[in-house]
């Protein structure tokens, strides 16, 4: 495995909100997409051509992987009518990361999966562990999204594509404590989901939904996971892993992931079909109008266009030309979040006017002034009803 984060040490917190908020190719879908349906899933074999990955006794990473994404991808198109799988490679091809979240991208894909072996010096170290973009919270996932992110020193010029970003410094990562991944929470979801059925279905050793600095993830813009099927340092890992039995058990729980997570969010969509008014709100030049439901729902849908981790006032110029800007603390980061609205539908039209400035925003539900997951929310409103 080899992905990872951009890192430009010399930036300020000023500098690196600016970069957050105009990334000019980063076009991030708003959130609710993926609560509306999942109809097309991209798979990403790890590694591939020169790049062989992980090296076993037995086995190249770059072979495992792919053989199990195109286990996953036959599963899902013979099952799952109407989901479309597109694949980052099919074959012994070196395909650099930047490429491979870009394929998801300008297909507008629901899900990313990127599947790849792990190793590490303990021998005895086996199982699958499932990682989404966030902070890596110990050193072993640190290593691991060193490792993954090396892949970029197969590309030439790589120094400038990836802006400086140095994939054997762990000073690299230090400013993606700033970064909010606008689908954090699906992609947990949808790891939780692999998880378990990786342990309870395959019987593999549970290690666990984490969280590290991976590139092929950080440019993805829907829920996106990249799970370590296995141990290619383990000796027999290596073996389970390179037969079509062991290879056929993880596809089949991969898929069996895939499925149960668009069940959950068809069942959300369909509990959205139930129509709600909205609060007569006005942020800027936007006015929500209507009436406030009188079934004792005190959710509301806000816009977020930014966050950091020291605070800022609306004088900062990146609010410049936005009024009303409300100020959350979660966990220790300050959230920003602008407009008001009862309706989740509402809230998504004015979140389409506000990305024409901040690019990156995307719908957050607050209860009783406190930030709650979208589903929870739709499902709470939908129980009013």
């Amino acid at each position: 495995m080899r992905q990872g984060y951009k890192f430009l040490s010399t930036f300020n917190v000023y500098m690196v909100l600016t970069v957050l908020f105009f990334l000019p190719h980063q076009v991030i879908k708003s959130q609710h997409l993926s609560a509306y349906s999942v109809t097309k899933i991209v798979i990403d074999a790890g590694h591939g051509g020169k790049d062989p990955g992980t090296v076993g006794k037995i086995s190249f990473e770059k072979d495992i992987t792919l053989a199990i994404a195109k286990k996953v991808g036959n599963l899902i198109a013979q099952n799952m009518e109407g989901v479309k799988v597109i694949y980052t490679r099919t074959d012994d091809t070196f395909i650099p990361l930047e490429e491979r979240s870009a394929i998801a991208n300008k297909e507008g894909a629901d899900l990313f999966i990127s599947i790849h072996c792990n190793a590490i010096s303990n021998k005895n170290i086996s199982g699958a562990e499932t990682y989404v973009m966030g902070l890596h919270r110990s050193s072993e996932n640190l290593d691991v999204a060193m490792r993954e992110n090396a892949v970029i020193t197969y590309e030439d010029e790589y120094h400038e594509k990836y802006e400086g970003y140095d994939p054997n410094s762990a000073e690299s990562f230090i400013i993606f404590t700033m970064l909010q991944n606008a689908f954090l929470e699906q992609s947990l979801d949808f790891a939780t989901i692999i998880q378990t059925d990786l342990k309870e279905r395959a019987k593999r050793t549970d290690r666990g939904v984490r969280q590290a600095g991976f590139l092929v993830l950080w440019k993805t813009s829907m829920p996106s996971v990249l799970i370590e099927v296995g141990y290619l340092s383990n000796p027999r890992e290596e073996q389970f892993l390179n037969s079509s039995e062991g290879q056929e058990l993880i596809a089949s729980s991969i898929y069996r992931a895939v499925k149960n997570y668009k069940q959950k969010v068809d069942a959300i969509a369909n509990a959205q079909q139930v129509p709600a008014k909205s609060d007569s709100t006005k942020t800027g030049e936007t006015e929500n109008e209507g009436t406030p439901p009188t079934t004792g729902n005190s959710i509301e849908f806000k816009v977020q266009i930014a966050s950091s981790r020291t605070p800022l006032t609306n004088a900062n110029p990146q609010f410049k030309s936005i009024e009303d800007v409300d100020t959350i603390k979660v966990n220790g980061v300050y959230k920003y979040l602008v407009g008001s609205s009862r309706s989740y539908p509402e809230a998504l039209e004015y979140c389409k006017i506000i990305k024409q400035k901040f690019p990156d925003a995307f719908v957050v539900a607050i209860e009783n002034g406190k930030m709650i997951p979208i589903n929870k929310a739709l499902e709470k409103i939908n129980s009013f009803h």
